[in-house]
């Protein structure tokens, strides 16, 4: 169960529904109920299975690779805080024009919900805490998300735009934390193993 809670947190953290909550309204702006239904349904089946494929195949493409777990800890962390600082500093989510009818999947399933920080953490937390707990965290999170967006509405009128955007800027002060923090175990493994275990 702690395995479980310590993969749900910082997946959590990564996918951060609530900051993308603003974005998600404005992109379906204007579409009806049935619509934005079937947009929130695409978007959640297409990030379960970008996330799940990355996790099959990930692994073995660093095994083929000779990324080992060390390098990918401090690159995965060090992405992971890269991320969460840009987020911190930028004022707006970018946004851009899109097609109705791919909507759901890109961009708000790839790469809102699962974008770079979640597939790095994907990755990291499954080395460290194994398939089942992280597999398991991680649709939980994406479903999560879906919930939020079908409740969108009602979310936002409740937490306002600044509330929504402070949520926004705390997940990304504890997704950069959580950054170091793996690159801190990346670079004890490093030191004690000679950076020889292969992921």
């Amino acid at each position: 169960m702690l395995k479980f809670w310590l993969s749900f947190v910082p997946l959590f953290i990564a996918v951060d529904a609530i900051g993308i909550l603003p974005m998600f309204i404005n992109l379906t702006e204007g579409l009806s109920r049935k619509k934005r239904d079937r947009v929130i349904l695409q978007s959640i089946i297409t990030a379960m299975l970008v996330a799940l494929l990355f996790l099959a195949i990930g692994k073995v493409l660093l095994r083929l690779l000779g990324i080992t777990v060390a390098d990918f800890m401090i690159a995965g962390g060090l992405l992971l805080f890269l991320l969460s600082i840009n987020d911190m500093l930028s004022m707006e989510k970018k946004q851009r024009s899109i097609d109705p009818d791919s909507l759901g999947a890109v961009p708000i399933g790839v790469p809102l919900i699962v974008g770079p920080a979640v597939l790095a953490a994907t990755i990291l937390l499954e080395s460290q805490y194994g398939w089942l707990p992280t597999v398991v965290a991680l649709i939980i999170n994406i479903s999560l998300a879906g919930l939020i967006f079908y409740y969108s509405h009602t979310i936002n009128r409740f937490l306002g735009r600044s509330g929504a955007k402070t949520l926004s800027k705390l997940a990304s002060l504890l997704l950069a934390s959580i950054g170091i923090m793996i690159i801190r175990k990346g670079i004890m493994i490093f030191l004690k193993t000679g950076d020889s275990s292969i992921i």
